[in-house]
This record gives C-alpha cells, structure tokens and sequence, in this order.
C-alpha cells in the first residue's frame, strides 16, 4: 500500500525526521514531491523496469525517490556511499541505471562515478550542488502533480556487500499489482505482529542504502508512522533519542547492542527505555550473553528475525521463545526452511548444513547478470528451495540455529570449528571492544583458530592482556576450539550495518 493515503488522513503527520538536523516531510509533502519527481522520471523517458540509483547520506530526500520510483514501476538501486569511485560506477553500469540522484556531500565520490558510467541519462543533486548534475528540488518544484496512470509497483534491487568479488545485483520480478495495493512482500505480513500502526515513532540508526533499514522504514510509512532517521549510529546519542521521542520500534544490530551495553552503566541509566514496544535485530548473529543482557535491561520486547537481501525466506523469534531457545533465529516466518548436506539430502535435527529456504509460491530472486551465482544458490533438487550461504541447523521442534558462514568455517585437522561460537564466548569480556576470529594456514592442520582482538580503550596490549582472555576461554570452549594466538589491532574492518569484514581480514594473513 502507498502511503499516500495518510496525506488525506493526516497531511501534517511527519513521515521522516532526521534526529541530527531536524528536517522532516510530512505525509503531504511526500506525496506531493513523490507524484512529481514520478512525473518528471517518466518525461525522461523511463518506463516499468527501468533503474534509479540512488547514492546518499541518510536524509529525507530518500523516501521522495523511493515513493516516486515504487509508484513508477521502476527499480530502485540503493549504493553503499563508502565504496570507491570504481566500485559505484561499475554498479551503475551492472544495474542500468538510467538515473542517479546523489547528495551533495558526496559529490567527489558522485563525479568520479558518474564518469565512468556514460550510460547514465541525467544527474540530480541535493543538499547542495554538484557540478553538472541538475538541482532534484528544482525538478520537482518545476514539474506537474501529474504521476504516471501506471501504478504497478516497482521494487528495490540492492547489492550484496560485495565481500568476495564484485557485488551483484538482487532482483525480483515486478509486480503486476497496483502501488496502492501491493504491500512488501513478507513485511506486510510481519507488520501486524510487530505492531507497526500509524501510531509507531520508529528509530533507524543505520545507512538507508542498506535493504532493511530501508525496507523497514518505508513500511512504517506504508503503516502511517513517523520514522526517526539518525544520521549514523551512536550508543549514547541513540538512548537519548529513544527516551526523548518515546520510540516505540526500533531496528539494530548485535555490534549496536554491544555498543550500548559497554556504555558506562551511570550513562545508560540516564535514558528512559520504557516506550520501546518492539525491538528488532538482525543482520549478524547475536551473541547469547549480549542478547540476553539486552532482555535484561529493555524487557521482553526484542525480536529476531533471519533473512537477507535476496528475501527469499525468513524466521522470526520473539523474546519468549529465545528464552525458552537461546542462541535460535526462529522459526520460518515466510517459506518453508531445510537444511541439507553438500549432496542435497535433508539432515536431521542437530546435524549443522546449508540452510534453504522453500519457496512456496513463484520462483526465487536471481542475481542480476551472474546465472553462475544464481544457479549456485538452489538446490540441486528442486529449483524452489535456495539458499545465502549460511550453515545451521534445525532442532526437533523446528527452531533454526546458525552456525557461520559457509565460506568463514574453519577446518582444523579435519574437524568444523564455528568462528561464531568463539567470538561470542569473548565479545562481552571487559576487556574486548571488538573480536574477530578467522582461520590461518598451518602446516599439519590445514588451519588453526586465531582470534583477532580490538581491546577497549585503555586497555593494554600485553602478554598479560592476552594471558587474561585466554583463561577466560578455557573455561568457555573446548580445547580443539581455543584460539592457538590472539593478535591485537586497533580497529577491525566492519561496514556500517556491522557486519566483520573477514575476508578483509584474512587477507592480511595470507601469504
């Protein structure tokens, strides 16, 4: 459903503030700019199934160009703004983009792009000006509130993070429904259970080019909420806008929780979490002891939800059942979940292997220009069930427990040792900021655990320090999964949704 409905129902209603500046679009004002930037994209010649990239800072300006392509038909592609001047331009090209819209504080990064994607039509600024790129208000100021009579919905077509090789493209087919109608996908069915209602003051600490943030956010607008928008994210700043605003939902990551939780326990108890109704997390596994801790202090209002970009499933858990399962992502919410060894076949419950989800209407998402990448994602079987690349398993009532990354496991004379479950015995360790762990060659093992360590500021970095963490795993790990070194660094690689960057670091020990 678009949200223009709300700019009949409550046209003063804030659909977006930015906590840092304080700019804000009401409900009007976004349907009015949305129907004129839809207006001016179709005079440009752009019709169902063209691309819009979009390369910004957080801001309001997002939701104008989300709303203006969904109700075109178009796709919308959503660039990582901290990938190099190369790396934009070859998603510019790889996704067709026949226009970009970049926030002026970006215009080094936006220049040097758009240069090497020639196939782009028309540039479109904001927040300032960018040379030879046109002035997105003026656009739309200048154009009539006249959208296309075509209103099938258009969709996002976001890439992966791009950790090994180039990143591609997800995209699904469009839909054949009405804008007016057609809600996104599982979030439509979720919104009810989370309790999204024209009433929710929703808090996003992370990028919008990222797809749940951005996903999310525009739900709550399809739902008539407001949506609070931080610029980045920050531990302190974000309990205050919580207690300030009466934040009733929220969307994080486990490195956020983390973040809040190491918070000096005078700075946390001078925010009032009580509004918070609905706590979503996601993204990155979480660890049990900090998930439990933020049950703790927030109260049975977190949820948890598995999925990707690629939506092509999820499962869901809610404080209760965490409790009663600690360290499960749930149970499948949307398809039908299997997890299976390298053959294919079905493993029983408690046995780890590739995590698939069934899908149980169409066919899955396909990466975009890459038939290898896609056909590698299904099952050799049965072409409905795909999967991400994660490992799990399911227990005997159907409750999914993830493992790592397919790709992050760690073989050590013939044996599956979890990163994960190593990082999470460390993470809230005092001493720890931050804790990667990876696998290096060793001659006679084929690999060897080594855990790669951000201390907390003020904390030393000695053999004493090291003796101190590696006690404390021996009374956490089995001996076969202790670390065989710890290496300190000053700051491990992570993008801004939280996610390590452990190719990036294992590349450094690479020889």
């Amino acid at each position: 459903m678009y949200p223009g409905k709300w700019a009949a129902i409550a046209p003063e209603r804030p659909a977006i503030i930015m906590t840092d500046s304080g700019d804000r679009l009401t409900y009007a004002e976004l349907e009015e700019q949305s129907a004129r930037f839809a207006t001016w994209l179709h005079e440009q010649g752009l019709r169902r199934g063209d691309t819009v990239a979009l390369l910004a800072t957080n801001s309001v300006e997002h939701y104008v160009v989300y709303w203006a392509v969904m109700r075109s038909g178009l796709y919308l592609t959503a660039i990582n703004f901290h990938l190099l001047p190369a790396e934009v331009s070859y998603i510019l090209k790889d996704c067709g983009a026949k226009i970009l819209v970049a926030s002026a504080d970006l215009a080094d990064l936006a220049t040097e792009a758009l240069a090497q994607a020639p196939a782009v039509q028309k540039a479109l600024a904001y927040k300032g000006s960018i040379e030879g790129f046109e002035d997105l208000h003026a656009v739309i100021a200048a154009s009539e509130n006249d959208p296309p009579a075509d209103d099938r919905a258009g969709r996002t077509m976001l890439y992966s993070s791009g950790t090994t090789g180039r990143p591609k493209g997800v995209r699904h087919p469009l839909s054949e429904e009405s804008v007016k109608t057609d809600g996104d996908g599982s979030l439509k069915n979720l919104s009810p259970i989370y309790g999204f209602d024209e009433n929710t003051r929703y808090l996003s600490p992370a990028p919008l080019y990222h797809a749940a943030p951005l996903r999310y956010t525009a739900q709550i607008q399809v739902q008539g909420g407001t949506v609070y928008a931080m610029p980045k994210f920050d531990a302190e700043e974000a309990l205050r806008l919580i207690d300030e605003h009466k934040i009733t939902h929220s969307q994080w990551v486990p490195t956020m929780f983390v973040r809040m939780l190491k918070l000096d326990p005078d700075v946390r108890a001078k925010y009032d979490v009580s509004s918070m109704q609905t706590a979503i997390h996601a993204a990155a596994p979480c660890p049990v002891d900090v998930k439990r801790a933020m049950i703790d202090w927030w109260g049975p209002v977190i949820w948890e939800y598995y999925a990707g970009s690629e939506s092509n499933g999820s499962a869901l858990i809610n404080t209760e059942q965490w409790l009663a399962k600690p360290g499960s992502v749930g149970k499948a919410a949307v398809g039908v979940l299997h997890v299976c060894d390298e053959d294919g076949n079905e493993l029983p419950p408690g046995e780890v292997g590739k995590v698939y989800f069934e899908q149980q209407s169409g066919m899955p998402f396909e990466y975009y220009g890459d038939p290898e990448k896609t056909a590698a994602s299904r099952h050799p079987q049965h072409a409905n069930w795909s999967a991400i690349g994660d490992l799990g398993y399911l227990d005997e009532d159907g409750y999914l427990f993830l493992a790592e990354r397919q790709s992050f496991v760690i073989i050590s004379g013939g044996v599956n040792i979890y990163p994960q479950e190593v990082e999470d015995a460390i993470t809230m360790h005092p001493l720890v900021q931050d804790v990667a762990v990876i696998g290096v060659n060793h001659p006679e093992m084929g690999e060897e655990v080594k855990a790669v360590v951000q201390l907390a500021p003020g904390v030393p970095a000695t053999e004493e320090t090291r003796e101190q963490l590696m006690e404390h795993l021996r009374g956490q790990l089995a001996k076969y999964k202790l670390p065989r070194s710890i290496d300190f660094v000053d700051e491990l690689p992570r993008t801004p949704t939280g996610k390590l960057r452990k190719h990036q670091i294992r590349a450094t020990y690479e020889s």
